[in-house]
Order: structure tokens, then sequence, then C-alpha cells
């Protein structure tokens, strides 16, 4: 698997580039701005660009959509919860990263969707608690959480939409189902584990 992570954007979110080694055939998760670095490492890494995914509709994880889709052409899909803000990002929200253009979604994405990426399958899983809308995504022993789970945290859920007590049903079926060496790729921070969350982080401790 080609994999490559930029941090972007004021909020500092890390975009995912995720390309099969054997079609060339890839996707981008969470274009959070900076467009022109994101497209350059596509161009580096030599993929034909198929979907572009957002965990969720936050505006650090958003803001480069419309212009890398535009670009590559992808398809960009999100949960059908979060699409209202990425079709009209909150002014105020929009403001705290130098402005969102609109995005408009070519489809939907829920739990147990699985779609193809050359040789690549990824699987969503439904993770609502930092917001209704919020997926992770799972390729082989990959798991991209966005803000649902961070290196040693969680996404919060004090924002418009979130909600304490999903989150928690969340994270408990992602402590109870994946097996310890899924690699934990969060929307923001270091990776880690699933074993090393387990034995350190205290969100999964307290479940």
């Amino acid at each position: 698997m080609i994999l490559e992570m930029l941090c972007v954007g004021p909020l500092q979110a890390n975009c995912y580039i995720v390309g099969c080694p054997e079609t060339h055939k890839g996707l981008i998760i969470d274009p959070g701005g900076e467009p022109e670095r994101i497209l350059e490492a596509v161009e580096r890494l030599g993929l034909q660009i198929e979907y572009i995914l957002n965990t969720h509709g936050h505006v650090d994880h958003i803001a480069a959509n419309a212009a890398v889709q535009e670009a590559t052409g992808a398809r960009l899909l999100v949960h059908e919860d979060d699409r209202g803000a990425v079709e009209s990002p909150h002014p105020f929200w929009r403001a705290m990263v130098g402005g969102v253009e609109p995005s408009e979604p070519d489809g939907a994405i829920d739990e147990g969707d699985l779609l193809e990426i050359g040789t690549l399958t990824v699987r969503v899983l439904h993770t609502p608690g930092h917001t209704r809308g919020c997926v992770c995504l799972l390729l082989d022993d990959h798991l991209f959480t966005g803000d649902t789970l961070f290196a040693g945290g969680v996404g919060r859920t004090d924002l418009p939409g979130g909600d304490a007590s999903a989150l928690q049903q969340s994270l408990r079926r992602l402590r109870d189902e994946l097996p310890p060496q899924t690699q934990i790729l969060p929307g923001h921070g270091p990776a880690s584990s699933m074993r090393e969350e387990r034995r350190t982080n205290p969100f999964l401790q307290a479940l």
C-alpha cells in the first residue's frame, strides 16, 4: 500500500493519500487545506485519485474538498448526517481556517460500505460522537479514525452534533472489535496502535 500523510491547514489536520501499488489508483482522506501540497503529492506518487473521503464535516477536514475534487475528478463521499456541513460550512468555522469553499458530495458512505481502490478495499465504520456523521475507515490493518480516536485522546463532543454517549459507544466498539495490531491513523497528531491505546488511553480505559 502507498501511504502518505500531510499535516495541512491552520488547525494542522492530517490528510492521508492512499494508493494501490499495482494499479496506482488512489484516494484522499480529509483534504483539510493546502490543496496545492496535496495535489503535488498525488502527482509525485503517480496516483489516479478515484475517491475523496471525509471522516466528518468539520472545516479543518474539508477545506480543500472543492479544489481537489475539481483537479482530480474524484468522487467526494461523506456520511449523510454530515452532508450539510460539507455543502454549507458555517461562516464562523469557515473564518477560523481562512475560508472554505462549499463542496458538493457525489454520494454518501455508511456503515459496512466497501470501496475498491485497485486491489485495496476500504470498509466504512460509522462512529458517531464527535459529529453525527463521523466515520472511521479500515484498510487492512490500518484504521483512519478522523477525530473519533487520537493517540492518547478522543474527539471533543461539545461542538454542534457532538454526543458524549454516542462517542463512548463508538470507542467501545473500536476497542472490542479491532485486533491489537491495528494501526491508528488519526485526524490530528501522531499515529498509534490499538494495542497502545488500550494500554494507555484513559478514555478507553474508562469505558
